[in-house]
């Protein structure tokens, strides 16, 4: 882990040099045609607001949500990028838009890639789908869709169509382009929000600067991925961006959080129509909050600040050229849910009788959660392997704990990988299994009707993930031509020292 961060702001072709004995042979660079397109979804005022377990709406909008696509192509195979200010995408969703996607353009459903940036202060894409919970009792209908934080129907339609307008525009707009691929690093603005406890617990943000804590529970992952595309003139035409952190700093109405910072600083140092589509990578334990620091939490255009200058260096030095080829792979299988224990559905449904209106959130849950079992005992996971050249992305539809995300990288076969987290569906948090231990806790363990899996989903998906990299090449990064060798010294250096 730690040789691959010290590595992570060295020039691309020093990453590839220190890896070639590590990745199987390269396959020949090609040239890509490459398209972007953007759509606005932003929500109308007084739309429910996702994030919490509640009801909380939004009437303000402080800058838009938005969809945003890239299309790469390589002659053979065409595949599709999408990012989406959404907190979440659940798997309806994202079957509907590929099957359209596929039909109206023709780029198979298995080579778009639809990915959530987790913006806290976007659009009803969830928690609950409509209907989501008709088959259950009038006592959790009630909870569902009164008490919890519901998808609107018509917005998702919305969110459907700019999608499938957005990817289909980015396809008619490929164009041939000048690639390059890189990797930053930013380690100022993300932080592990669990910490190990003087009392033997695990717990999340235990307090800024609380005196029982020991440590944090776990890292982050600094690398800034990028992939970059200039057109002919030589102007930057879109990027994608691979970061790992929560979309959590307050905005004061609907907003792209702090993604929309990023966008505004590269916009300025690299063109006002520059696309960027940002696919955020295993950040389920990850936000901005820094428990250890005596200093306010920083905000938006800090973060965001922070990384789109990251974004400019790594897009000012990186090589262009023929990036090629792309190729997709995939594997779709279901993974348990956990159970709560008849005790305490009983205890649940008691209190739920008491007063339901006065339920405690956790009690909704685990009814909530025991419904969904009823008819849904397991999940439908998805695990999506895209190739850009020597770029490998990798996605889960969870929010994955960071150490997946850097054991992913530590052992791929890859020079670049960028994990990609609520990608393609949505199953709650995934922690690792040390979190669900015995000295483990905090609130991404909690058992409820939005994280459930059971403790073996994350090695899992990590598995799948490393065995459909396995079928696949690494492609050539971009390099200049070399010069050979030089005899001849600069004419003004080759002298002995001159001391009088």
């Amino acid at each position: 882990m730690y040789r691959r961060i010290a590595i992570a702001c060295l020039p691309l072709a020093a990453v590839i040099a220190l890896f070639a004995a590590q990745v199987a042979p390269a396959a020949e660079a090609v040239p890509l045609k490459v398209g972007f397109a953007e759509k606005d979804i932003t929500p109308d005022p007084g739309m429910e607001k996702p994030g919490g377990y509640g009801k909380a709406f939004m009437k303000e909008t402080h800058d838009p949500c938005k969809v945003r696509a890239a299309v790469f192509d390589d002659g053979k195979r065409r595949v599709a990028l999408v990012g989406v200010d959404a907190l979440m995408v659940r798997r309806a969703l994202v079957s509907e838009v590929r099957q359209r996607i596929q039909e109206k353009c023709g780029i198979p459903a298995e080579a778009v890639l639809i990915s959530a940036s987790h913006s806290h202060s976007s659009g009803p894409t969830g928690m609950i789908l409509p209907g989501e919970f008709d088959h259950a009792s009038e006592l959790v209908r009630y909870l569902a869709y009164e008490c919890t934080s519901c998808a609107n129907a018509e917005y998702l339609k919305r969110v459907a169509d700019q999608i499938v307008a957005a990817v289909c525009q980015a396809d008619e707009r490929r164009a041939e382009a000048q690639c390059g691929a890189g990797v930053g690093h930013e380690d100022q603005v993300a932080f592990n929000r669990r910490f190990r406890m003087k009392n033997g617990q695990t717990w999340t943000h235990p307090g800024k600067r609380n005196p029982e804590i020991v440590e944090p529970a776990g890292p982050i992952d600094p690398a800034v991925g990028v992939i970059g595309a200039w057109n002919a003139e030589g102007k930057l035409v879109g990027c994608v961006v691979n970061y790992a952190l929560h979309g959590t700093t307050d905005a004061p109405g609907w907003s792209a959080n702090w993604i929309y910072d990023m966008e505004q600083m590269i916009r300025r140092a690299m063109g006002e129509n520059v696309v960027v589509v940002f696919l955020n990578g295993d950040c389920g334990d990850v936000t901005q909050v820094d428990n250890l620091s005596p200093y306010p939490n920083i905000d938006g255009p800090v973060v965001g600040g922070r990384l789109g200058a990251e974004v400019v260096k790594v897009l000012s030095s990186m090589h262009r050229g023929p990036l090629g080829p792309v190729a997709t792979e995939r594997k779709v299988w279901n993974i348990a849910r956990r159970r709560p224990s008849p005790e305490r559905v009983a205890k649940a449904i008691e209190a739920a009788k008491q007063d339901r209106d006065k339920l405690g959130t956790w009690e909704k849950e685990t009814l909530l959660l025991d419904a969904i079992l009823a008819k849904h005992p397991e999940a439908e996971v998805e695990v999506q392997a895209i190739q850009i050249g020597p770029v490998a992305i990798v996605t889960n539809p969870a929010e994955m704990f960071v150490q997946y995300g850097l054991d992913l990288k530590r052992r791929s076969n890859f020079p670049l990988t960028f994990p990609v987290e609520l990608a393609n569906g949505c199953i709650g948090y995934v922690p690792t299994r040390e979190a669900l231990g015995e000295h483990g806790g905090g609130y991404e363990t909690r058992l409820t009707g939005y994280s459930n899996l059971e403790p073996t989903a994350g090695e899992q998906m990590l598995e799948a993930g490393l065995e459909l990299l396995g079928k696949l090449s690494p492609g050539k990064a971009p390099t200049p031509q070399e010069i050979p060798p030089q005899t001849t010294p600069w004419d003004y250096g080759n002298v002995p020292p001159e001391l009088q």
